[in-house]
């Protein structure tokens, strides 16, 4: 059914927005170029990245295409172990732990023929560090600057010793750009992005595409078995399901349970699943210029929680392919600790309702992003909360706008997944810290930042497991947000594909994809 024409679809009036606001920060080389070859992978996923920079990105839309054009110096494997992939070797630490050393990968170049080498490095990380949007700062707070030592050898000298630094540079704090395009672009680096990696930007469509073609200068091209590969923006993920079984698109990533359940079954599909680090949270708006009765009660927000009856929700949403639980921390860390839910009783939650001397129903707006299962989460939360005296009013929005609103305080209540990291740093540092970009309750507590920030310093595993439990537990406490399952991804394939790796993270990898005629 290759070569196709791609079928346009209807935006909603959130996703115009989002839409406008992608292409006024998005130059296209070669939109509308034509139509990809038929050795060329279409991928569906839900949500669009906000951003092609690796300083700004912010989505986990952009950590997956990422991974077909931007290499970093560190990944994860199948058993989320750190291993290199622009760095030549795992960092040499200095015995205080306050300095280290990354060997670089001799013989790589961009995608632009220019070489990667240690200044190269410092490029990226000095702009991370520095640049005035930059959603990597926190990430990377243990650094104190960054130096050459030679050409193949990068020194970061640290204000304190750091356990998650090496997980960070396994993520996008870790992605290399091209210092020449850097230079060139400046902050529109994110209009005609290059790195080093199996495929090059080729163009990108806002609110329908990003196409990719195999590139010239891959160190490991050899293993690269596609022309190129397309990402597809499609919201629904039973629309998605059903372009895949049409044979319009190759690949549907992050699919519903229900549409991947379906897929199993059908002629032509198969379907990866992955145990993920992600979890699923609802926070609350705690900024003390919020004004909503659960801002200012953590009483309030107890009872809520006690109304939500995770195994139902799970069951009902997600048809049990979920893992209800109430930590960040996944459960595949050495470090996770099982913390015992709230116990579901809306008796207890009508009593603490009614003790709180407001009129009932206590409303709540709920943000909710606008796919069918989120919708469908936001539901069935809006009825089991309904049930113990509050009023639960739903607003869909589009992933971009939510996060926007969310950010900056103009919300109550939302419905909000993290993608997880492999060290609990990640799930915890700059959601529940402080001033974090990704802290949208607003919380603040500096006994909580001292714990996140002991458990980030020490290298012994025991003491960050406490560390991290007693962060956990104080947050529960008070509750500016509650935490509901880690989750359970689905990739449905045309079974002409093969070679796509989906390992903890949750994140397909395509460099080594085929397909087969």
């Amino acid at each position: 059914m290759r070569p196709r024409t791609p079928r346009p679809r209807a935006l909603t009036a959130g996703a115009a927005v989002a839409a406008a606001v992608l292409l006024a920060s998005c130059s296209t080389p070669g939109a509308g170029s034509g139509e990809p070859s038929a050795n060329t992978l279409t991928i569906s996923t839900p949500t669009e990245p906000d951003s092609l920079d690796p300083t700004l990105a912010n989505t986990f839309a952009a950590r997956m295409v990422f991974t077909s054009f931007c290499e970093k110096l560190y990944d994860v494997d199948g058993d989320l172990k750190v291993v290199p992939q622009l760095a030549a070797a795992l960092p040499t630490v200095a015995e205080d732990g306050k300095s280290l050393d990354i060997p670089i990968r001799q013989g790589v170049k961009f995608n632009d023929g220019t070489p990667l080498d240690a200044a190269a490095v410092k490029t990226t990380l000095d702009r991370h560090l520095t640049m005035k949007a930059s959603a990597r700062v926190n990430e990377l707070s243990a650094v104190s600057r960054v130096e050459v030592k030679d050409p193949a050898t990068v020194h970061i000298v640290l204000k304190r010793p750091s356990a998650p630094l090496v997980a960070q540079l396994a993520d996008r704090a870790g992605l290399i750009m091209s210092p020449t395009v850097v230079r060139k672009l400046g902050d529109d680096f994110g209009t005609a992005p290059v790195c080093v990696g199996p495929f090059s930007f080729d163009s990108r469509v806002s609110g329908n595409q990003i196409d990719f073609v195999k590139s010239d200068d891959y160190y490991d091209a050899d293993k690269v078995r596609l022309d190129g590969v397309r990402y597809k923006f499609i919201t629904n993920s039973s629309i998605a399901t059903a372009n895949l079984e049409s044979g319009d698109i190759d690949a549907a990533e992050h699919l519903d349970a229900s549409d991947a359940i379906k897929l199993k079954s059908a002629d032509g599909t198969k379907v990866l699943s992955s145990d993920t680090i992600a979890y699923q949270s609802l926070s609350f708006n705690v900024r003390p210029d919020a004004g909503t009765p659960l801002s200012k009660s953590p009483a309030l927000r107890k009872a809520f929680e006690m109304s939500i009856n995770r195994e139902i929700l799970n069951k009902s949403v997600w048809n049990d392919q979920q893992v209800p639980d109430c930590q960040p921390l996944p459960l595949q860390s050495p470090l996770h600790t099982k913390v015992p839910c709230t116990p579901f009783d809306p008796d207890a939650a009508r009593e603490l309702v009614r003790k709180s001397g407001l009129k009932t129903p206590i409303p709540v707006d709920l943000m909710a992003t606008t796919g069918a299962a989120t919708q469908r989460e936001a539901q069935v939360v809006q009825s089991m909360a309904g049930d113990v005296g509050f009023k639960v009013s739903i607003k869909p929005l589009d992933l971009v706008s939510a996060l926007q609103l969310a950010r900056t305080g103009k919300f109550d209540a939302y419905i909000v997944g993290w993608s997880g990291r492999v060290d609990p740093d990640g799930d915890t540092n700059d959601i529940i810290t402080t001033g974090g970009s990704n802290n949208f309750s607003g919380y603040s507590d500096r006994a909580v930042d001292s714990l996140i920030q002991r458990a980030g310093s020490t290298n012994d595993a025991e003491k960050r497991r406490q560390l991290y439990a007693q962060a956990v537990e104080r947050v529960g406490s008070v509750r500016p947000l509650i935490y509901l399952y880690h989750n359970r991804w689905f990739t449905g394939t045309s079974d002409k594909v093969h070679g796509v790796v989906y390992p903890p993270d949750g994140i397909p990898r395509f460099k080594t994809a085929t397909l087969s005629p």
